[in-house]
C-alpha cells in the first residue's frame, strides 16, 4: 500500500480561501503585501507573480517594486526603507537571491519584525529561538501546516531534518522541537556520519539539502512521514531531495515535488501577511 500523498496545492487553496473569508468578514480592510525583485531572474519573477496572484485571491492588495539588475546596494536599501516607512504596507518580502555583488543581510536588517513576512531577519529568528510570538519562515511553517493537516503524529516522535540552512533546516528544527510539539529532532548535514542510518531512525524525515534524490527507499523507516523541501533543476525537470516513487512504497506519508511544500510556502506567506497586519493593528486580532 502506497504512502498518503500530502497535497500542498489543495491545502494552499484551502488556506487562501480561509484567509479571504476572514478578510471579508472583518469588513474587507486593505492588507498589503509588498514584494521587491532585483534583476530579471526568470524563476524568481514567476514566483513573485504567483505570490501576487494568490494574494489577490485572498483579498489582499499587492505592491511590487522591480529594480534593475544593475541596481546598487544603496538603491535596493532605499527601496526597502520606503516600504518600511509606508503604513499602508503590512508585509515586505525581498525575493532572494539578490544579484551578485549585493549583500542581502543589510537589506533584510531594514525590515522590522512586524513586517518580516518571510521570517528571515535576525530579530525574527531570535524570537523563534526564544519561543516568543512573531513571524516564522514560510517554508518551515508550511511543513508544519502539512503535518497538522494530514494528522501526522509528532509528539514524542523522532524527526530528522537533512540540511541546516537558516531558511529551512534550522527554523524547522526549532518548530518541531517546541514545547507542545515535542519531537526529538536531529539536524543532519554533509558532515553527518552514516547519514542513511540516522535517517532510517526517523518517524519524520525532512529533505532540505538541495541534493537531487539523495533520500532513497532504503534510508526510510516503514511508515515514516517524508517531507521534500529540496529543489534541484535537472534536464528532466524539477526534482526534490527524495526519490519519490520508491520512497512512496515505504513511507506512510510523502510530499510530491513539485506540488508539496512549494505551494505551502506561498500559503504561509499570505498567512504571515495577515498576522503582520494584526501585529500592526490593521486587522482585528480575533478575526
Amino acid at each position: 500500500m502506497g504512502a498518503i500523498v500530502m497535497d500542498g496545492n489543495s491545502l494552499r487553496d484551502e488556506i487562501v480561501a480561509g484567509l479571504a473569508q476572514r478578510i471579508e468578514a472583518a469588513g474587507s480592510p486593505e492588507i498589503c503585501l509588498a514584494t521587491v525583485l532585483v534583476g530579471d531572474d526568470g524563476p524568481s519573477g514567476r514566483y513573485v507573480r504567483s505570490k501576487q496572484k494568490k494574494a489577490g485571491e485572498a483579498g489582499m492588495a499587492s505592491r511590487h517594486v522591480g529594480l534593475a539588475q544593475t541596481s546598487t546596494q544603496a538603491e535596493v536599501e532605499d527601496a526597502v526603507r520606503e516600504l518600511v516607512a509606508d503604513d499602508s504596507v503590512h508585509g515586505i518580502l525581498v525575493q532572494l537571491p539578490l544579484p551578485d555583488g549585493l549583500d542581502p543581510e543589510p537589506v533584510l536588517d531594514l525590515i522590522p519584525p512586524e513586517k518580516d513576512v518571510d521570517g528571515l531577519t535576525e530579530r525574527s529568528m531570535g524570537r523563534l529561538l526564544r519561543g516568543r510570538p512573531g513571524l516564522v519562515g514560510c517554508t518551515p511553517l508550511g511543513v508544519m501546516r502539512l503535518l497538522e493537516k494530514y494528522d501526522v503524529p509528532i509528539s514524542g516522535k523522532r524527526a530528522v531534518v537533512v540540511g541546516r540552512s537558516t531558511l529551512v533546516g534550522l527554523p524547522l528544527s526549532l518548530l518541531l522541537n517546541r514545547k507542545g510539539v515535542d519531537a526529538t529532532v536531529t539536524m543532519a548535514h554533509s558532515r553527518t556520519p552514516d547519514m542513511a542510518g540516522v535517517v532510517r531512525e526517523a518517524d519524520i524525515v525532512v529533505g532540505a539539502a538541495g541534493q537531487a534524490r539523495m533520500i532513497t527507499a532504503d534510508m526510510v523507516k516503514p511508515g515514516a512521514a517524508v517531507i521534500d523541501v529540496g529543489v534541484s533543476r535537472t534536464e528532466a525537470g524539477i526534482v526534490g531531495d527524495v526519490d519519490f516513487d520508491p520512497v512512496s512504497d515505504v513511507a506512510g506519508w510523502i510530499t510530491p515535488m513539485p506540488g508539496g511544500t512549494g505551494p505551502m510556502t506561498i500559503a504561509c506567506l499570505l498567512e504571515n501577511t495577515l498576522t503582520a497586519a494584526q501585529l500592526q493593528g490593521a486587522f482585528p486580532s480575533d478575526a
